[in-house]
């Protein structure tokens, strides 16, 4: 695992800032996520009206809440809103009643099998309220009657993303996505939020070949409204990452796209393999985070999901244990730099044709072998020269040679670049 970094610290203090807002997948909470967001990233963000027709979805109402609260005869809250976000079912409507714990219990969700830990749980296409709090406080609470109240809003108004975007040399685009959708949970959803935002910081320190979006919308209807907005454009995007779940101290995991095969796809498994970090690479399945409706068959794109420990994946998914602490600046560091790395390659990775393509150039008249004197790496990188020679075809990338080669990639796109310094390949 990566070290601390600076941007490792960062990254956990702009989740620490995002912790204790109560985001849904409506509502102010997402605005003051994207504000905040937006002190780090120029941001655009886009309002899609309740009611608006989104693929075979609606834009839902949208939903606020300001105070919530159980609270026993004397007025002591015995659950309370202000103290965890954790603690109302999401997408609550209002109450406002007084009634006997055996009557309350059908609104009380707990985690028997971990009883000091609050669930995370939502009720959004359906009419519904709740709260939820930890086993232990639910065995502790006394017969008799309780003060009910939420107030919560439901009503026509917004869905809200933003969009981000490093420009790059071409138009073609490599959409990154994180869900901006869930309360107090460090890991799933703001460890994703936070390494995206410094991935596009990054990225934006140099000119990156493709042209790079950055898309912070709620899970499932965030990406679904995207799509649905921008389905004249979507041929643009030609490669995908969503990120989730992406700073615990598990080993890295790459869900692969759809088809499998797809760039992002052979990226990532390059990268994680020739690392030589713990890692797994796993098939894709259409249940998860946001990767299963850019997948998903008419739209087809070659997106993968990059996480540490897999949704599901860990106890405290879905759990006031998924706090501050269980999030790391050295996991965090890390993603970030697999991200980084395996765009790097993704940038490269372009085809090239040999102008000498009948038997072998000179290569010692155009100066290629003296560039090599005095390095470590000579035969490799002379070995490199060759290969890129023999598979500039305009069939096979840099990354087809490197595997074939059984060479760095880095290796051989520094050959490439010299080859075509020297007049011998052209992109």
């Amino acid at each position: 695992m990566a070290p601390v970094t600076a941007a490792g610290e960062e990254m956990h203090a702009l989740v620490e800032r995002l912790y204790p807002l109560c985001r849904s997948i409506t509502g102010d909470g997402v605005r003051a996520t994207l504000e905040i967001v937006g002190e780090y990233l120029p941001l655009r963000v886009h309002e899609v009206p309740t009611g608006t027709q989104v693929l075979d979805w609606t834009v839902p109402q949208e939903w606020n809440i300001r105070d919530a609260y159980v609270a026993d005869s004397a007025g002591h809250r015995v659950v309370d809103f202000a103290a965890s976000s954790l603690h109302v079912l999401g997408y609550s409507v209002p109450v406002s009643a007084t009634m006997p714990l055996a009557e309350l219990r059908a609104h009380l969700h707990t985690l028997p099998d971990h009883p000091s830990w609050v669930p995370y749980r939502t009720s959004y296409y359906r009419p519904e309220w709740g709260f939820c709090l930890s086993q232990e406080t639910l065995d502790a609470l006394p017969e008799g009657m309780y003060e009910v109240r939420i107030d919560s809003t439901l009503a026509d108004g917004h869905l809200t993303y933003a969009e981000h975007v490093v420009p790059g040399q071409v138009s073609d685009e490599v959409i990154v996505s994180c869900h901006v959708c869930h309360p107090s949970l460090a890991n799933d959803n703001l460890a994703g939020i936070a390494v995206a935002t410094f991935l596009a910081r990054a990225l934006a320190q140099r000119t990156p070949y493709y042209t790079y979006r950055f898309l912070f919308a709620p899970g499932t209807i965030g990406a679904i409204t995207w799509l649905a907005r921008n389905a004249e454009r979507v041929d643009r995007v030609k490669h995908g990452l969503v990120l989730a779940c992406a700073g615990d101290r598990g080993e890295l995991t790459y869900k692969q796209s759809r088809r499998g095969d797809a760039e992002i796809d052979r990226v990532m498994r390059h990268v994680l393999a020739a690392s030589g970090r713990p890692h797994r690479v796993t098939e894709f399945t259409p249940y998860g985070y946001d990767e299963r409706q850019f997948c998903s068959p008419g739209f087809d794109l070659g997106v993968g999901s990059l996480s540490r420990t897999p949704y599901a994946g860990y106890p405290e998914y879905h759990t006031s244990a998924d706090d501050l602490d269980f999030v790391s600046p050295e996991a965090m560091a890390d993603t970030l730099a697999v991200c980084r790395e395996a765009f790097a390659v993704l940038d490269r990775n372009r085809r090239y044709v040999n102008l000498s393509p009948y038997g072998e150039p000179q290569l010692g008249r155009r100066g290629l072998y003296d560039s090599l004197g005095g390095r470590s790496d000579a035969k490799e990188a002379q070995m490199a020269m060759l290969w890129v020679l023999s598979l500039s075809d305009g069939e096979h990338a840099l990354l087809d040679v490197a595997e074939r080669a059984g060479l760095p990639f880095d290796t051989v796109a520094a050959a490439a670049d010299a080859l075509h310094g020297a007049g011998l390949v052209k992109a």
